[in-house]
């Protein structure tokens, strides 16, 4: 697409605009509940629909709509449901968060560490989180960047930096009250677009003629799917995104937003996976970017709602990581350090957003798979599921949360490395070492957290 044509002109004027509409939702945040917490002016806390909206939107991720497309794509339906499964984090998350907050009246994630488990093991949680929230600086980008040029080009690279740049924009402006507000615009420019674009092409197709692209065996998506089972237990709990509004309204409002989020987060990537069945279909080959390919195929109008579809996914959970990278550094860092930066904290925010916003899009310059930031990081956190889910079945013990985490992130470092032997796989299929993997280390994970825990208390 150049830049200099029509076409061209009415895309990135579309960018433009959109930047210019999410700085118009966005309330200048002055107050540190107001930055980092989401409150109004008055200091009230979220309302449940706005959080509902806010928790659905910011777990749409680019990336997760274009690897559900690609999925579904390479594996027909089972490939939909595989990574919609990743969904069933959300409802996971939250029943867990509210257990620790009413039981042991957690004010946080960070902090609820350090007092049961010691400074050593939230500084490795803050770390973990930290490399979440680069992730999806670079993997969200880079998608926005495929609408507007080939991977790499000078047209991709530019649109992807407009739009970090327009997102930092808002985000700088009002920290977390601005992306939760800007997301209830986000939800409506994704939902209508996407239902837009479906109506293009399921027509096409009976009930019967897209259950025919699945095939229920390890090697045809299955062995994602059970490895998505596994990871929704620890998934949830690196990602700040969605852990900091587990934190900003009571109890039982926060626990039915992430169960109803949940459950439309995983409707909506389902439906959008139905556009790479679609693909497969009419034979399109499966590519890293199923989504634009069919777009492109069809119309620039089709190209455009695709593009929308990108943009408001992107831009919900883009704004939202530099919330979450503002409130870790700015205030629950230095506050396990024993200090508190009061109102400077907010200056403090943005300057990491800043930062992160510079370094974060590196390996989208670079070039990177997608999917990587998904499969990778979610094997690497596994360890993560045995210490909140199963905190006060046993003793808490430092030795056992580090135990759990140091095993689950040796192992995703082991596989990213091709360390892990092919003896540990499970079937033949493309994710056979991977579902190995995530099994048998989700196992020494529990053992390694429960044991200690045993041992002293037996003592």
């Amino acid at each position: 697409m150049q830049p200099t044509s029509l076409t061209g002109l009415l895309f990135w004027g579309f960018l433009l605009v959109y930047g210019a509409l999410m700085l118009a939702l966005s309330p200048r945040a002055v107050t540190l509940g107001s930055f980092f917490n989401g409150e109004d002016s008055q200091g009230r806390s979220t309302p449940p629909w706005l959080l509902t909206a806010s928790i659905f939107i910011s777990w749409i991720f680019a990336k997760s709509v274009t690897n559900a497309a690609n999925l579904g794509a390479s594996y027909g339906l089972v490939g939909g449901l595989a990574y919609a499964t990743y969904w069933l984090a959300i409802p996971l998350t939250g029943f867990v968060i509210y257990r620790l907050r009413r039981r042991y009246a957690a004010t946080g994630l960070v902090s609820f560490l350090s007092s049961h488990y010691g400074r050593g093991a939230a500084l490795a949680f803050s770390a973990a989180i930290l490399i979440r929230l680069f992730n999806e600086v670079w993997s969200n980008t880079a998608v926005v960047g495929g609408y507007y040029g080939e991977a790499g080009s000078t047209e991709f690279i530019a649109a992807a930096l407009l739009f970090t740049a327009v997102t930092l924009g808002y985000s700088l402006r009002g920290g977390l009250r601005s992306s939760i507000l800007t997301d209830t615009a986000q939800t409506a420019i994704f939902v209508i677009a996407m239902v837009w674009m479906l109506t293009l092409v399921l027509p096409q197709h009976s009930p019967t003629e897209l259950a025919s692209t699945s095939h229920w065996a390890l090697n045809a998506g299955v062995d994602l799917l059970l490895v998505a089972g596994l990871q929704a237990f620890s998934y949830g709990f690196h990602d700040p995104v969605l852990t900091d509004r587990g934190f900003i309204s009571d109890e039982k409002t926060m626990r039915r937003s992430f169960i109803v989020a949940g459950v439309l987060g995983f409707i909506a990537i389902f439906a959008f996976s139905l556009i790479g069945v679609h693909a497969q279909l009419v034979g399109i080959a499966a590519s890293d970017n199923v989504p634009a390919a069919l777009a492109k195929s069809l119309s620039i109008g089709a190209l455009l709602l695709m593009t929308l579809v990108m943009v408001s996914a992107a831009g919900s959970t883009l704004d939202s990581a530099f919330s979450s990278m503002a409130k870790l550094c700015g205030r629950e860092l230095p506050m396990l350090a024993g200090r508190d930066f009061g109102q400077k904290a907010i200056g403090v925010g943005m300057t990491v957003m800043v930062v992160f916003a510079i370094l974060g899009n590196l390996p989208m310059i670079a070039g990177t798979d997608i999917l990587k930031a998904t499969t990778i990081s979610g094997t690497m956190v596994i360890g993560l599921a045995p210490i909140f889910v199963l905190h006060g079945l046993t003793t808490p013990t430092r030795l056992g949360f580090h135990l759990s985490f140091w095993t689950g992130l040796g192992l995703g470092v082991a596989l990213t490395l091709n360390w892990i032997p092919q003896s540990w796989a499970i079937g033949d299929g493309k994710y056979a070492l991977l579902l190995g993997t995530n099994l048998y280390g989700l196992g020494l994970c529990v053992l390694g957290y429960l044991l200690p825990g045993w041992l002293r208390r037996t003592a």
